[in-house]
């Protein structure tokens, strides 16, 4: 890899944590009139089209199982999910919310349009606006066929040394 190439990757990833952060305060703002969190707010969008297993909402987020079961747990918690029975799977019920979950999302619909508005003029337009949509999913793209083919950056020779127990 060339320092071009490590330098690019390290302003892309650097842009990238500065935007999950920003998109993280500003979402808390406009979930929190709501009465939900931005984490909420992520599980639930995620399962309004169709109820899905925690499994399935943590592949759609990008993060992990868990932190997705204990946000879904709490939604069951305060009624805006519940859970289904999975007819695919007998063990992992499906995430639905409720209609007090839907009218949670739908008070959030107010402010999410004009920030989607006040970027798209920031950005110059629909055409740009739809344009960082396609680099960002390229990016992610590529992101996942680099880790699906099981390439590691570092090769097999960059496994941390096994440790065996000292005898003492």
């Amino acid at each position: 890899m060339s320092r071009e190439q490590q330098d690019a990757l390290s302003r892309t990833a650097l842009g990238v944590f500065r935007l999950n952060g920003q998109f993280l305060a500003v979402s808390e703002k406009l979930a929190e009139p709501a009465g939900l969190t931005a984490a909420w707010w992520q599980v639930l969008g995620a399962v309004l089209p169709e109820p899905l297993p925690v499994a399935g909402i943590a592949r759609v987020m990008g993060i992990t199982r868990q932190s997705v079961q204990r946000i879904a747990d709490l939604l069951v918690r305060e009624g805006l999910a519940a859970y289904e029975q999975n007819p695919a799977h007998r063990r992992a019920k499906l995430l639905a919310p409720t209609e007090a979950g839907r009218a949670a999302v739908e008070r959030i619909d107010p402010g999410h349009a004009e920030l989607a508005a006040l970027l798209q003029r920031e950005l110059g337009g629909q055409e740009a606006f739809d344009e960082t949509v396609r680099v960002l999913d390229r990016l992610s793209t590529a992101l996942e066929a680099i880790s699906a083919s099981g390439r590691d950056p570092q090769g097999p020779s960059a496994a941390p040394p096994s440790r065996t127990p000292s005898r003492g």
